[in-house]
């Protein structure tokens, strides 16, 4: 899944639930059930999330959505093999752009 968000030091929570294509409400769901989203709130309490709170929704949103574990079955993932899943996430994101930029290329040949 590729995610389109410009690099910025914070993402509000209608940014990224348009760049996820989910509601802002699942966002603040999976805020309370997964431990590893922590967005800052401003003094009006509002969500800003981090370039890191975007990587753990990419991996929440790639094992729920995507690979379809249940909610308790994600959250068990994450607490047993947090590390070796962002790592595997990440390896599987890099190998996915690349993929779109060859398809890219193969296109203007």
């Amino acid at each position: 899944m590729q995610i389109e968000l410009p690099e910025k030091r914070y993402y509000g929570i209608g940014e990224v639930a348009k760049a996820f294509d989910v509601n802002t409400s699942l966002i603040r769901f999976w805020e309370k059930e997964f431990d590893a989203l922590k967005p800052k709130k401003n003094a009006k309490g509002n969500r800003k999330f981090t370039p890191e709170d975007i990587k753990n929704l990419k991996l929440i949103y790639h094992l729920v959505k995507e690979r379809g574990f249940t909610l308790d079955g994600a959250k068990t993932h994450l607490k047993e093999n947090r590390q070796k899943a962002l790592n595997n996430f990440d390896i599987i994101d890099k190998l996915e752009k690349v993929k779109a930029e060859l398809i890219k290329i193969k296109e203007q040949l």
